[in-house]
């Protein structure tokens, strides 16, 4: 059995569209994509994702190491030292939604033009 026919993100129990959900959640995206530039601590993570929260950030990191996706570093010393990098997994999965980011980043403004052209339209 292939792996294409094995697992299929669009059947509702497949394993795989966990794993994307993950990976593309509003977070997870964030997240891979910040940690491809190197690892970070907690909060620099924080500073660096805006806007999330130390509860949600917190839960997307364990859920991504979880996965295989993030490296957490507990360095034994006072006070804790803790860094957060990609695996080889990891990095992978952040050069795709990498990708996916620069590419929403540059469209903005075709995005922008299609929903003036929408509500115009509807209203």
């Amino acid at each position: 059995m292939t792996v294409s026919a094995k697992f299929n993100v669009n059947r509702a129990m497949c394993p795989s569209r966990l794993i994307l959900e993950h990976v593309t959640s509003r977070w997870g995206v964030l997240v891979l994509a910040t940690l491809i530039e190197r690892p970070y601590r907690f909060s620099e993570l924080r500073r660096a994702v805006d806007k999330v929260s130390e509860k949600m950030l917190a839960q997307t990191l364990q859920t991504l190491e979880r996965d295989g996706f993030v490296h957490r570093d507990a360095k034994p010393v006072i006070p804790p030292h803790v860094e957060y990098s990609l695996t080889r997994l990891g990095h992978e999965a952040a050069e795709q939604v990498w990708g996916l980011a620069r590419w929403t980043e540059r469209r903005v403004p075709d995005v922008v033009k299609a929903r003036e052209a929408y509500d115009e339209g509807r209203g």
